[in-house]
């Protein structure tokens, strides 16, 4: 099958999970997890749930470990840098069984476009966690948009279709 017959015989609408991984962040503060929100709507697919956990690696796996019962898809923002706080790589992509490297490679492509060399502090990742598939991005607004604006959402429904066969 061609990419273009997967994508039709997709779901247009999937259920995901938008967690910001901060120490600092509120609900009020977090313009990352605002704009993540805007952009799963504007695509048409439903924003089943949307929470701030510490940058905590227990709380994080936790947390992701619940989500993906009830989500096609989880998008985690924060935490995938090189400092010492910084902890979801090292969280989550123990729990993938299998890694999605090109979501970090393209992500890193976009970013150095747009931000130069810097873009090599980034650790994103992507990958299945049982069958969902799960997304880990950096925390500014500029990276949560452009990962899902030009990665995540326009192949949402085949990566579930993909991960669900």
């Amino acid at each position: 099958m061609s990419v273009q017959s997967h994508r039709e015989d997709a779901p247009r609408s999937v259920r995901i999970a938008l967690v910001t991984i901060s120490d600092s962040r509120t609900p009020d503060t977090d313009t990352a997890g605002q704009a993540g929100k805007a952009l799963i709507a504007a695509a048409g697919h439903a924003l089943g749930d949307y929470r701030i956990v510490r940058d905590e690696p227990e709380e994080v796996r936790a947390l992701v470990q619940s989500l993906v019962r009830d989500h096609d898809v989880v998008v985690t923002c924060g935490g995938t840098g090189i400092t010492a706080r910084d902890s979801t790589f090292e969280a989550l992509s123990a729990l993938m069984s299998k890694q999605l490297p090109g979501f970090g490679e393209l992500f890193r492509a976009l970013s150095y476009a747009e931000i130069g060399a810097a873009a090599m502090l980034s650790r994103a990742v992507g990958g299945l966690v049982g069958n969902t598939v799960v997304f880990c991005c950096p925390g500014s607004t500029a990276a949560v948009s452009l990962a899902l604006g030009k990665l995540v959402l326009p192949e949402a429904g085949h990566l579930v279709r993909e991960a669900r066969r």
